[in-house]
């Protein structure tokens, strides 16, 4: 079952604090950047944010499942409606992910 774009887009307006966020439909479901870095997955309409040390200290008790078959676990957002949790894993997850970039450069 493929993802709703009213539910990408719902998620993409609760996570507006955050920064720059677009979707980019990707294999029948979507891809989330925020400020042009990809961060987070909807499948089957569940928003899924990729794991770092910073989201899995900050946010202990979200679930990890893999968004589809043979993927990576992701942390699993199950309630898109808590603004103010999605926007602080958001900005920590996207922080963790440039700090990580930055690295493999040098």
């Amino acid at each position: 079952m493929a993802s709703h774009p009213d539910f990408v887009n719902y998620v993409a307006e609760q996570l507006r604090d955050a920064g720059a966020i677009r979707s980019r439909k990707m294999f029948g479901e979507y891809g989330l950047y925020c400020d042009d870095l990809f961060f987070s997955v909807i499948c089957n309409d569940q928003f899924f944010v990729k794991v770092t040390p910073q989201g899995e200290a900050a946010f202990p008790n979200l679930p990890k499942a893999p968004p589809y078959q043979g993927a990576k676990d992701y942390i699993w957002v199950e309630n898109v409606d808590d603004r103010d949790s999605m926007t602080a894993l958001t900005r920590l997850t996207c922080l963790a992910l440039q700090e990580k970039s930055q690295k493999r450069r040098k």
